[in-house]
């Protein structure tokens, strides 16, 4: 089954992809967008073009597992996206995804634009890799 994976930004989104065997997650590419209508429309447009069966989008908790605006933000995102493409989606804890994000791309030595360009991919593939592992 291949899962699609969504880290939700203001500014950018990143987007994983799973293997056909549910083990294995990548990342995909990112959304420079802040429209949130057209953000959605490129997502299900992901979905639709690599034939996701499931989505998996990030949900932002607060550390102390409370959840404010921007969990609200994505659980709305996520009930308009599976509205908008028949797809089921799940909501997939993303807590320090980011800085585990940093933390990799530093230690590939990833600097300046090039890690801005990919640092929500990688959330995207890290909330995903977490929900894989979580679902074995």
């Amino acid at each position: 089954m291949i899962i699609i994976s969504v880290d939700l930004g203001k500014a950018r989104t990143g987007l994983a992809i799973s293997d056909k065997t549910g083990f294995l997650a990548s990342p995909l590419y990112t959304i420079d967008e802040k429209s949130p209508s057209r953000i959605l429309k490129k997502v299900a447009k992901a979905v639709n073009d690599n034939n996701a069966q499931l989505i998996v989008v990030g949900l932002p908790k607060n550390m102390d597992g409370s959840e404010g605006e921007s969990a609200q933000r994505c659980r709305e995102f996520a009930d308009s996206l599976s509205e908008l493409t028949g797809v089921k989606t799940v909501m997939q804890d993303e807590r320090g995804t980011t800085i585990t994000a940093h933390g990799y791309l530093s230690a590939r030595d990833v600097k300046g634009k090039k890690r801005k360009a990919q640092v929500d991919t990688v959330a995207a593939a890290i909330i995903l890799q977490d929900y894989l592992d979580s679902n074995r």
